[in-house]
C-alpha cells in the first residue's frame, strides 16, 4: 500500500467509537512482548475469518483510550522489522504470518502497522498450539463454537462426492474394481460370501464409491481409467516419483494416473527400500533394518491422496534420495498441529475429502480411526532414526522420512531410555535437529534430567551421558564454570607478563564449550576480560584495536 493509502486507513480506523475484535491500538512505545503479539495474530486472524474480513490490524504507536499518536521505538531497524515475520510464522499454523509490516513516519511519531490476514477458509489460526479469539476488547482462548464454525468452511461442499456428468462405470478401470473387491472383503471379512454375489455396481455403491449408480470423482480418482482423467479436470489425480542422486541432481522419474488404488503399488515398488546396518552398543553383529517401514511408505502416499486439495490442480510428490524419502501434496492441514495429533492418537474430527477417505477406509487404504502418523513416528522410533519432519507452510503438506540414524547420541539415548513417552521423543528429536523448544518444553526436559544448556544450545545431561558413555562429549559441551576461566587468564599472565587479545583467544578457544560457534566464544572471552578487568584484578595498557593485557598490581 501506498503511504497516503496507509493515512487514510489509520485515519478510518482511529475514527472508530472504540476497538474491534479486528483492530487493536498499543502504545508500545520502546518494545512489546512477543508471545502477545503472537496472541493477538492469532485472535485478530481467526476473528477477521469470521466476521468475512480479508484482514485486521495491531497498531504500535497509539495509546488506546482516545487513539492519539504517541509514537513507537518497536524495533527500529527495518531488518529486525522484518525478521519478524518468519519469527511469527515459526509459531503459527501452517506458518502464516503478515501479509506486511507498514511503517508510517508522522509529525506526532512512528507508527507500525501490522496486517494481519484472515484464517484461511476453514482453518482456524493457532499460536503456539493454542487459538485465539476476541470477545470485543478482550483477547480470550478462541470458544469451541467458533472454532466450529471456522472449521465449517471447508466441510460445506466436499468436492470428492461431487457427480461426474457423463462419466459411467465403463470408466472405470476392471482391474481396480478386483483389487478394490479383494481388499473390501479383506477389511469386512464377515461379509465376505454376500459380496460375492454382487455385481460391479452394487458393489461400489456399498463400498461408496458411487452415489446411486452415478460416478463421483472419487471413483475416478481411485479406480477411473488412466484416460478417463479428464472428467475431474482443471484437477488432476497424479502422482510424481522422483529419484536424486546425492547432489541433489535428478536421476530418474515416472508419473502415475488413475487409477489411484493401483498407483500407489507402482510407486511403492520404485523406491529403492535398501537395507541399513549399524552396530548397537554391546554386541559385534549389526543390525539390519530396511531403510523405510513398508507401512510408513504407504500411510505417507494414501495420506496424500486421501488430503489432496484437488480443487488446486496439483500434484503428489513422492520424492526419493540416498537416506530420505519426501512427500508432499498441496492443501493446508486442517487439524492444524502435527505433535497434536500424534500425541492425541484419535480420530481426525473432520475431513477435506470425507466421501473419498471414507472409500479409501473401506478399501484398506486408509484407517479413519486414527493413528496413521503416530504409527509412522513409532516406526522411526524403534529404528532409533529421526522422527519424521512436516512442514506446512505455502499451502503445501511436506513430510520427510529419514532413513538412518543421524545423531548415535539421541540413538544411544532412545535404546537405554525405554520408558520415555512419545511426547518426549518428539522434544528430544527437536533437539537433535536444533529446532527451538518453548519454555514448557525446555522445562519438561530439564525436570526429567535429559537435557542442559541454554536456549538454543541444549546438550545431552550429564546423567544420560554417563549412562550412554558420552561423558567426555558431556564436559566438552559443559565447558568449566567461570572461575577456571579467569584464574587461568590470571596465571597465564602472570607467567608471560602480559598478553594480547590474540594470545588470550588461542589460550581459551579449545576449552569452551563446543556448542559455541566463534562469535558465542569471542563474546564469552569479551565477558570474562571484562569480570577480571571490573575486579581490578588485570588492565589494558594497549588500546582496544592493539590490546596488552597486564596485571593490576
Amino acid at each position: 500500500m501506498k503511504s497516503d493509502e496507509l493515512v487514510s486507513i489509520l485515519t478510518q480506523l482511529r475514527n472508530l467509537p472504540a476497538e474491534t475484535e479486528i483492530v487493536e491500538f498499543k502504545e508500545a512505545k520502546t518494545n512489546y512482548d512477543f508471545g502477545r503479539i503472537g496472541k493477538y495474530f492469532s485472535a485478530i486472524a481467526n476473528e477477521a475469518n469470521l466476521k468475512g474480513n480479508a484482514f485486521g490490524w495491531l497498531i504500535f504507536g497509539i495509546e488506546n483510550q482516545h487513539f492519539n499518536i504517541v509514537g513507537s521505538q518497536f524495533r527500529p531497524q527495518r531488518k529486525d522489522l522484518d525478521s519478524l515475520k518468519s519469527e511469527i510464522a515459526n509459531k503459527t499454523t501452517n506458518r502464516i504470518s503478515f501479509i506486511e509490516i507498514h511503517e508510517l513516519q508522522l509529525p506526532e511519531g512512528r507508527v507500525i502497522m501490522f496486517q494481519i490476514p484472515a484464517a484461511p477458509k476453514g482453518i482456524p489460526v493457532a499460536w503456539e498450539g493454542h487459538y485465539y479469539g476476541r470477545d470485543d476488547e478482550e483477547i480470550n482462548a478462541l470458544n469451541i463454537e467458533k472454532i466450529e464454525r471456522i472449521r465449517s468452511q471447508a466441510l460445506a461442499d466436499d468436492w470428492s462426492a461431487g457427480i461426474v456428468p457423463n462419466a459411467d462405470i465403463t470408466d472405470l478401470d476392471s482391474q481396480a474394481i478386483q483389487v478394490a473387491r479383494l481388499n473390501y472383503k479383506n477389511k469386512f471379512a464377515g461379509s465376505a460370501p454376500e459380496v460375492d454375489t454382487w455385481n460391479d455396481e452394487t458393489f461400489l455403491n456399498k463400498a461408496k464409491l458411487l452415489i446411486k449408480g452415478r460416478v463421483t470423482r472419487t471413483a475416478i480418482i481411485l479406480l477411473g481409467k488412466e484416460e478417463s482423467e479428464h472428467f475431474i479436470n482443471p484437477a488432476e489425480a497424479k502422482i510424481r516419483w522422483l529419484l536424486k542422486d546425492s547432489q541433489g541432481d535428478n536421476k530418474d522419474y515416472e508419473i502415475f494416473g488413475p487409477p489411484m488404488l493401483l498407483a500407489v503399488d507402482k510407486v511403492y515398488a520404485k523406491i529403492r527400500n535398501l537395507k541399513y546396518r549399524y552396530l548397537k552398543d554391546g554386541t559385534l553383529f549389526p543390525q539390519e533394518v530396511d531403510q523405510y517401514e513398508p507401512y510408513a511408505i504407504r500411510e505417507a502416499v494414501n495420506n496424500c491422496i486421501a488430503h489432496q486439495d484437488y480443487t488446486k490442480a496439483g500434484r503428489i510428490n513422492v520424492i526419493e534420495s540416498d537416506d530420505q524419502l519426501i512427500f508432499t501434496n498441496v492443501a493446508e492441514f486442517i487439524p492444524g498441529s502435527v505433535e497434536k495429533v500424534v500425541i492425541d492418537d484419535a480420530p481426525e474430527e473432520q475431513y477435506r475429502n470425507k466421501f473419498l477417505a471414507n472409500a479409501m477406509f473401506n478399501l484398506k487404504m486408509v484407517d479413519t480411526a486414527g493413528g496413521g502418523i503416530r504409527k509412522i513416528y513409532n516406526f522411526q522410533r524403534s529404528r532409533f532414526f529421526p522422527l519424521p519432519d512436516y512442514d506446512l507452510s505455502n499451502e503445501k503438506v511436506k513430510v520427510t522420512l529419514i532413513g538412518k540414524i543421524l545423531n548415535q547420541d539421541y540413538a544411544r539415548i532412545l535404546a537405554s531410555h525405554t520408558d520415555l513417552s512419545l511426547e518426549e521423543i518428539i522434544l528430544l528429536d527437536k533437539v537433535q535437529k536444533k529446532l527451538p523448544l518453548t519454555t514448557e518444553e525446555e522445562k519438561h526436559l530439564k525436570v526429567k534430567s535429559l537435557i542442559e544448556g541454554r536456549k538454543p544450545n541444549f546438550f545431552i545431561s550429564q546423567k544420560v551421558a554417563q549412562k550412554i558413555g558420552k561423558k567426555a562429549d558431556y564436559s566438552k559441551n559443559k565447558g568449566f564454570d567461570d572461575s577456571y576461566y579467569l584464574d587461568f587468564i590470571e596465571k597465564s599472565i602472570r607467567e608471560h607478563s602480559h598478553l594480547n587479545r590474540k594470545d588470550i583467544d588461542d589460550l581459551l578457544w579449545k576449552k569452551l564449550p563446543e556448542w559455541m560457534d566463534d562469535k558465542q566464544k569471542k563474546i564469552k572471552i569479551n565477558n570474562l576480560l571484562s569480570t577480571l578487568r571490573n575486579q581490578k584484578r588485570i588492565k589494558n595498557i594497549g588500546s582496544d584495536a592493539v590490546s596488552k593485557w597486564i596485571l593490576n598490581e
